[in-house]
């Protein structure tokens, strides 16, 4: 019995386009929300706080695409200071019949790409349908991607980012306009970068709760994704929106300390009562996603397991078809 192993090398051998990724990651939460898939919480390990990072365990199943897989990531907030990306991860994938592993692979660029396609399928059901600018805080770790798939439903006229270090912004704008082709605006605060836009994503990597998205500057018809690790907006930012969907209510309950809206689920401000839904019953068909070009609707993901195993049977079955990988010796 051999397992299949994909480096890092590998998954980026395998050139998996915009729309193939975007289809894997939609269907993945179309099989959530017809009951065909399996979401189980994500764990938290947390070594010595001096190492400033914590892993997350994540575990799902998806019937259509007749997978299992666990992630381990790790996220360290420093790992810049050692040229390291931020989240590094493994995951592995089993044969849900008899529990055989069959596939292990850097999942590393895989995280970064699903979390930025769960956002652009976020945007196909809940934006407007025309979105001229883009606001993103964060330009590290899940940010390129969150970029890069929602200007390719959106052909954005203006590109605005800001984080709290010149030179990853600086990075950052190089590479979104090398892989665009289009001039990337460097804003010089939050402010700047959010306010006036279509879309705001807020993607910060914060040691400590900030306000860096105001309330205030949440326009009708606007987008909303805050999902840094830790709060960067304002206790009211729940109040002004007519929606609230979720990528998964049993990860977002907890009211622990991390997650955007973790302080809003303790205040009771954000309850099962004034969730409207899970993006997955909108994917579904089972509630409607945007109605009007008027409604503010806030999205927040914690990011779903289906969503990398979804991606990773896609690297799979690619890397098989084209004889990449390294075979392992299982038993």
């Amino acid at each position: 019995m051999d397992i299949l192993y994909l480096n890092a090398k590998d998954i980026d051998q395998l050139g998996i386009t915009n729309d193939e990724i975007l289809e894997a990651v939609e269907e993945s939460l179309r099989a959530q929300g017809t009951g065909q898939a399996m979401v189980e919480p994500r764990v938290h390990i947390h070594p010595n706080p001096e190492y400033n990072g914590h892993f997350n365990v994540l575990r799902g199943y998806i019937e259509p695409e007749h997978v299992a897989g666990v992630k381990v990531v790790g996220d360290y907030v420093y790992n810049y200071k050692k040229d390291l990306p931020s989240e590094m991860s493994l995951l592995s994938l089993y044969d849900p019949e008899n529990g055989a592993p069959y596939a292990i692979m850097d999942a590393t660029a895989i995280t970064s790409i699903r979390t930025g396609a769960l956002t652009a399928v976020g945007a196909k059901y809940l934006a407007k349908k025309s979105n001229r600018v883009l606001g993103h805080l964060g330009c590290r770790g899940t940010a390129f991607w969150n970029v890069v798939l929602l200007d390719h439903l959106y052909d954005f006229e203006e590109i605005r980012i800001n984080s709290r270090r010149r030179e990853s912004m600086e990075a950052f704008a190089q590479a979104l306009e090398a892989r665009l082709h289009k001039k990337i605006v460097i804003a010089k605060d939050s402010e700047e970068c959010l306010k006036g836009a279509d879309i705001m994503i807020e993607a910060t990597r914060l040691i400590e709760p900030a306000p860096l998205l105001k309330t205030e500057w949440v326009k009708p018809g606007d987008f909303v994704v805050p999902y840094g690790t830790i709060c960067a907006n304002e206790i009211t930012l729940t109040d002004v929106m007519d929606k609230i969907v979720v990528d998964d209510w049993g990860q977002c309950k907890e009211g622990g300390k991390l997650g955007s809206l973790s302080p809003h689920v303790r205040a009771g401000k954000l309850t099962e009562k004034t969730l409207y839904a899970e993006l997955s019953e909108i994917v579904a068909g089972k509630k409607t996603g945007r109605e009007n070009d008027d409604e503010r609707i806030l999205f927040w993901h914690r990011g779903l397991s289906i969503n990398d195993i979804a991606l990773g049977r896609l690297y799979y079955k690619k890397a098989v078809a084209n004889n990449i990988g390294t075979k392992l010796f299982y038993r």
